[in-house]
């Protein structure tokens, strides 16, 4: 094709992008003028007008740093928020370009990792010691950098990897090049497995992929049904996905009408890697933009909490993350003149700098059960694409794709991926009716204090399917404490102890506010810890972080199945005590005293979060606490 070797080797073809997505036998050819914003409400997308055809209107690459919007912290690398508006749109026959495009890869030096394997194991063990160790969070994901260098055109090199990705790599939602030409000017290419988010017709879904079974662990033959399996029932890698499911249930429950649907899981078979996948379903009436900048960015390549996940990266992280853990989204218009967008996940990618500089970023998603060793070779695992694409890496002996499919088709299999929702909330996996039940809740007011952790956005969803009026307010802004039937002291990291913390410190307040008056409280997580110190109760740190873990508990004489996301834990003598607030009932682990929830008149607190699809019966448990709480006899 003329269009692909000008594109590739003429002197200055200007910005252009060629897109293969998911399932499509075209390659799509991007050009138009380059321009940079800086928010994510300035990204063009013209009004649609009479006669205007369906497509792409925007191709908006977004930087990590893009989070300062949100007021989180980052490394400030200075990478633009740059935009190609699609003035020229054309769509190839596959076959024909893999044809045009380069089959040779030029010449490409080896540089290493920037941080060696001995230096990221240390990096990965303290994090895990001191930030999981102590309640800053579920999971967090640290990169590192493969830094290569070429003198061959930037171009012509993105050129022959995309050939390469398109022709070797299975199971891509996105293989990509794209050209920013100019001062500082760069090109990306690469295959993201990951859509991050869309929107078609008012549907808006995410795709939470986590869990990494390296095909070349696989036994040979038959044999690789047991490493399958294995893979499957490992509690890591069963955690590791439901942690990034309950966060972008977060991030749905602020841009979806009513919170998202689950589906799935399923297995997502690439040519090297199996993941495990949820999709997420939902509708939304939001701009595009908007739920951009409401879903920055997935917590598969930055962590839980996501606010909490940027301090964390920020501390350990030596250099920016340019547009790794960005997105790359493109927004346009359909037949009606409704808004789309289409974003993967920009990771799995090499960032080709004009002067040769590659640079291919990998982190590894690490959680309570994570190892450095573990964490090193997925990190390997992860830039190997790339780096074969780029002719750095031979491409491992591996099972064919017929073996993966036939290994997944197994009923064994099968079955055990779908154990996993056996124990799952329904509330997530079932499809909501608009209207709340009727109920005794319906009609009540109630405020959600927001501490940092946007499980208060999923809560929301849950009360207000009870027949609840419900408002979310940050520690930062609260206001009118005595006009709601109800406060809901909510989640977030830290410790409860510091009282230094604003967070901690703002939860006192309004548990002490509530106590005081006997008004109705409720306490989740972190303001369940700080309404423990208030009663007299004190706290113990875990050996071993609760993050992410469900657990059969005996709650008040009933087994319940709930999702932990703590470290620190309220600790009591006995089942019953006498507080100055009244008589307390406590739900306490045999043998520690640990206490999982805690009720008195007019008040009660759960370390558990109802709230998250790890708690089989969230909606049915909080109807019953905070029925108690509104109980006349309680709160007289």
């Amino acid at each position: 094709m003329n269009l692909l070797h000008d594109l590739l080797g003429a002197p200055d073809p200007g910005p252009f992008a060629l897109l293969r997505r998911e399932g499509s036998e075209h390659l799509e050819v991007l050009r138009g003028p380059l321009s940079t914003v800086a928010r994510l409400a300035d990204i063009p997308l013209p009004e649609h007008a009479d006669g205007d055809e369906a497509g792409p209107r925007t191709l908006a690459l977004v930087p990590y740093r893009q989070l300062v919007e949100r007021g989180f912290d980052r490394i400030d690398d200075g990478t633009p928020l740059a935009c190609l508006t699609v003035e020229s749109y054309d769509r190839i026959p596959l076959a024909e370009a893999l044809a045009a495009l380069p089959d040779t890869v030029p010449d490409v030096t080896d540089l290493g990792f920037d941080i060696d394997d001995a230096a990221y194991r240390e990096l990965v063990a303290a994090v895990l010691r001191d930030e999981i160790g102590h309640g800053a969070g579920s999971n967090f994901v640290i990169h590192r950098t493969a830094r290569a260098h070429t003198e061959a055109d930037p171009r012509l090199l993105a050129g022959a990897a995309l050939r390469r990705l398109i022709s070797g790599e299975r199971g891509v939602y996105w293989s990509f090049l794209v050209h920013l030409p100019g001062e500082g000017g760069r090109t990306l290419v690469g295959a993201s497995p990951e859509r991050h988010v869309s929107v078609d017709d008012g549907l808006v879904m995410m795709n939470p992929i986590s869990g990494t079974l390296r095909h070349r662990d696989l036994a040979p033959g038959p044999d690789g049904r047991g490493t399958l399996l294995s893979f499957l029932s490992d509690r890591k890698e069963i955690n590791e996905l439901s942690m990034v499911l309950d966060e972008e249930l977060k991030m749905m429950a602020v841009v979806a009408q009513q919170g998202g649907q689950v589906l799935g899981p399923y297995l997502k078979h690439m040519t090297h890697l199996t993941h495990t996948e949820y999709l997420l379903a939902g509708r939304t009436d939001l701009d595009v933009r908007d739920v951009l900048r409401e879903t920055m960015f997935a917590p598969t390549l930055t962590g839980s909490p996501i606010e909490n996940a940027a301090r964390v990266i920020a501390r350990y992280e030596t250099s920016g993350r340019a547009y790794y853990a960005g997105v790359l989204a493109l927004l346009g218009r359909d037949a009606d003149g409704r808004q789309t967008l289409d974003a993967p996940i920009l990771f799995r990618c090499a960032d080709i700098a004009a002067d040769g500089t590659i640079a291919v970023k990998a982190g590894a998603t690490l959680v309570r059960d994570s190892t450095p060793d573990g964490e090193v070779a997925e990190t390997h695992a992860k830039a190997g694409g790339v780096l074969t694409a780029l002719g750095l890496r031979t491409a491992p002996d591996t099972h064919s794709a017929a073996d993966i499919k036939e290994l997944a088709a197994d009923p064994a299999v099968r079955a055990t991926l779908l154990a996993r929702n056996e124990r799952l909330s329904r509330f997530w996996l079932a499809e909501r009716a608009a209207e709340p039940v009727a109920g005794p809740l319906v009609g009540r007011t109630a405020l959600i204090v927001d501490a940092e952790d946007t499980f208060t956005g999923m809560l929301g969803h849950v009360l207000r399917s009870l027949g609840m009026r419900v408002t979310v307010q940050p520690t930062t802004a609260l206001g009118g404490l005595s006009s709601y039937d109800l406060v809901v002291a909510g989640p977030g990291p830290g410790d409860p102890g510091d009282d230094t913390d604003p967070r901690v410190a703002a939860l006192g307040r309004v548990v002490e506010e509530r106590l005081s008056r006997r008004a109705p409280l409720l306490g989740v997580c972190l303001g369940h810890q700080v309404l423990s110190r208030r009663l007299g109760l004190p706290m113990h740190r875990r050996d071993v972080p609760y993050q992410g873990l469900p657990c059969d508990i005996d709650l008040f004489g009933v087994t319940r199945r709930v999702g932990f996301y703590s470290t620190f834990t309220a600790v009591a003598p006995a089942d019953t005590l006498s507080t100055a607030y009244g008589d307390l009932q406590l739900s306490r682990e045999d043998g520690t005293g640990f206490v999982h929830a805690l009720r008195g008149p007019g008040f009660a607190g759960v370390q558990f979060h109802p709230e998250s699809v790890l708690t089989e019966h969230g909606p049915e448990l909080l109807t019953e606490l905070v029925t108690g709480i509104f109980t006349p006899a309680a709160v007289a």
